[in-house]
């Protein structure tokens, strides 16, 4: 069963819980036009999370979820909150989302959590959630080692779940190799980042439309907390600093709000341009029903060519 079948939206589309980013008025645009948005509760409060749903819920009577970083000192009254709340969807990373499972499927909540490798996608599935996110290390922001090719199909093969494929997919080519991986639908985030509705900063939407190949850099190797961002000169200065033996606390009073320097100043220089590899393939600010259409009809014709093949 495809997402899109699953949840009663238009697409099999999800949009990253981008910390910082993913507002309730973002997640409803994004939901208005087909796909399942997800509102980011990373670095959000209790209680401005309930804000955001309420915005979300005015502006959409569209299905919408709700990302949880389980590291979050919040994480169990968020839990509690989105259980109220009845949101569509819970999608989890960074934790185990076990002593929650249950609260949430009582409430009619699907979960999928964020997963990097088979052995903790094994480790899920026992728990009784709905399905997977499988993402490879193209994505932006927090990232594990593996890529999303060889990723995808292998926590197809070993959970007997709807898998959705994540990292590096910005077209609708893309989306045709999940599904031919055996992807139940995709997530996006990086594409979306470049929607007018996006509320980054334009500078911030500028430099992912002028990114390059080669353009995105993954800091934090060195001390267990990989994420990948363009390239600038704090990312240098970053990367500098771990090959001469910073330690994490180090690093992370150096970046402290880095993210939100780029999302709401634009500072393209200081802050921390979360981005995945497929930057280089969004060269364009579009309205996000723009951006689902043109993936949906690329999708469709890689298939139907393929079909026509055989």
């Amino acid at each position: 069963m495809n997402i899109n079948e699953l949840f009663g939206i238009k697409y099999p589309v999800f949009q990253g819980g981008m910390a910082n980013i993913a507002t309730g008025e973002f997640a409803a645009a994004v939901s208005n036009a087909g796909a399942m948005g997800i509102i980011g509760a990373g670095g959000m409060d209790t209680e401005t999370l309930k804000k955001e749903i309420k915005k979300c819920k005015a502006a959409t009577d569209k299905p919408f979820g709700v990302n949880i970083m389980l590291m979050n000192p919040c994480a169990d009254e968020m839990a509690e909150l989105v259980t109220k709340e009845k949101v569509a969807l819970v999608t989890t990373g960074a934790g185990n989302p076990g002593k929650y499972v249950k609260m949430w499927k009582t409430a009619g909540i699907k979960i999928f959590p964020v997963v990097s490798s088979v052995a903790l996608a094994k480790r899920l599935s026992s728990l009784g959630v709905t399905g997977l996110i499988a993402e490879g290390c193209e994505s932006g922001g927090h990232v594990g080692e593996l890529t999303t090719m060889v990723l995808v199909p292998q926590i197809v093969e070993a959970a007997e779940l709807p898998v959705i494929a994540a990292g590096g997919i910005a077209t609708g080519r893309q989306m045709a190799a999940a599904d031919i991986l055996g992807a139940a639908g995709v997530q996006v985030g990086t594409v979306l980042l470049a929607s007018s509705e996006c509320p980054i900063h334009e500078n911030y939407k500028n430099a992912i439309i002028k990114a390059k190949d080669n353009d995105s850099v993954v800091t934090g190797r060195s001390v267990g907390a990989p994420v990948r961002i363009l390239k600038n000169p704090m990312s240098r200065e970053y990367l500098k600093m771990e090959r001469n033996g910073a330690e994490k606390m180090e690093l992370e009073k150096f970046t402290l709000g880095a993210l939100r320097k780029a999302v709401f100043q634009g500072d393209v220089k200081n802050g921390s341009l979360m981005a995945g590899q497929a930057a280089s393939m969004v060269t364009e600010i579009k309205p996000i029903s723009e951006i689902l259409l043109t993936l949906r009809k690329e999708y469709e014709e890689v298939l139907c060519t393929r079909c026509r093949s055989l």
